[in-house]
Parts: C-alpha cells; sequence; structure tokens
C-alpha cells in the first residue's frame, strides 16, 4: 500500500497501539507520526502533504468527536475513527460530520489501510481542487481593473456590441479586454470561462446566461 508522500497521524492515548500501527504502516511504505493526546496533535507542526488521521474516540484531554468538531473549519487530514467503545450514534455523528470510516477495537488490518487509503485518495483531491482554486484567484487578481469589468459581462451572455455598450467603450475594444481574459484566465472556451466564474463567485449581473454564449 505504498502512498509515495503522504503521512498517517495516529493519535491515541495507548503506548502499545500506537506503537503496533506505526509498524503496520511502515511495514506497508507508510509514514506516520504519533500522538497521545488531541493537545499535543493541535500543537504540532505537521507537513504539507496528503494525509489521513487515525483518532480514538477515547481520548485523555478531550472527546474525539470533539476534537473532530474543532478542526472541522480548518484544512485538516480526513479522519479515520478508531475507538473500543463504539456505539451507533457516535459512529453517526462521525460519518455525518466527514469521517472516511469508524472502526471498533479489534478491527483487521486490512479494514484499516483500506479505510486509509481512501482517507488519503480524499485528502489528494481535495488538495488538487484547492490548488486548482488557489491558481484561479490568482489569475484572476493579474486581470487589469477593465478586464475585471469585462468578465463578468461576457459570461452573463451579452454580445460583443452589449457588452460593450454596458461599459461605454468600442467593440473592437471590448473584443481586445475580452481575448486578454480568455488567455489570463487560461480558458480554453466561453462555457470554460463560464464554468471559472462560477468557482470564483463572480456575481453575474444579466440574465442572458447562454443565449449569446457563441457571440
Amino acid at each position: 500500500m505504498t502512498v509515495d508522500d503522504a503521512i498517517v497521524f495516529i493519535v491515541d492515548d495507548d503506548d502499545a497501539l500506537r506503537e503496533a500501527l506505526g509498524e503496520l504502516l511502515a511495514a506497508n511504505g507508510v509514514r506516520s507520526v504519533p500522538f497521545s493526546s488531541a493537545g499535543d496533535y493541535i500543537g504540532s507542526n505537521k507537513p504539507d502533504h496528503p494525509a489521513c488521521l487515525i483518532l480514538d474516540v477515547e481520548l485523555p484531554d478531550i472527546n474525539g468527536l470533539e476534537l473532530q468538531r474543532q478542526i472541522a473549519q480548518g484544512d485538516h487530514p480526513p479522519i479515520v475513527f478508531i475507538t473500543g467503545h463504539g456505539d451507533i450514534p457516535s459512529s453517526v455523528r462521525a460519518i455525518k460530520h466527514g469521517a472516511v470510516d469508524f472502526l471498533t477495537k479489534p478491527f483487521s488490518d486490512t479494514a484499516l489501510l483500506s479505510a486509509i487509503r481512501s482517507a488519503i485518495a480524499q485528502d489528494r483531491e481535495t488538495r488538487a481542487k484547492r490548488a486548482e482554486f488557489t491558481l484561479l484567484k490568482q489569475r484572476y487578481h493579474e486581470l487589469s481593473p477593465r478586464e475585471r469589468e469585462v468578465l463578468p459581462l461576457v459570461v452573463s451572455g451579452l454580445l460583443n456590441k452589449q457588452a460593450a455598450a454596458e461599459l461605454g467603450i468600442s467593440e473592437v475594444t471590448l473584443q481586445i479586454h475580452r481575448r486578454n481574459v480568455m488567455q489570463k484566465m487560461a480558458a480554453t472556451s466561453l462555457a470554460d470561462l463560464v464554468r471559472i466564474a462560477e468557482r470564483l463567485e463572480i456575481p453575474i449581473q444579466h440574465s442572458r446566461r447562454m443565449g449569446g454564449l457563441q457571440a
């Protein structure tokens, strides 16, 4: 189960279990970092790599489910819960709030490794989407003020002449700005630019969304 640069954080107050999990992961080519409490995990500097958090429900400082709630608004790796005292309400709560799995001790190596694999794959996808969004924002900020005015008019479906009239510029000038917007945003088509604008939540002020896409 080698997952290259991925890392697994193990938060459990059972020394023997942390050691056993670390050995299991090492045998499968996966790096791990152990923590004996939620506080130690929260206060640590974590490598910026695709990751998974193996989290015990019962911890010496706070409950694992409470930790899940506390870190929910930040950038944290997908969680695989492990517990020796599993119950249906806890498992439902954990999964409802985004946990990949909820495993009751004793669990099989196969089940744990499968859950970890799914968590890391999910984190890779999340990171890729985050990186793409950051790049789109960077490209948007590189547009000139006028190009930022042109973009929402173009993706709203206005014809070139309509968008030009809206801004009080010539149609030729509008076409130049439109071409620059397409190039700077790395949009392959107008439909692609529409998707980018939606991703960036750029307000669309006109209703002719698709009617003028071929203009």
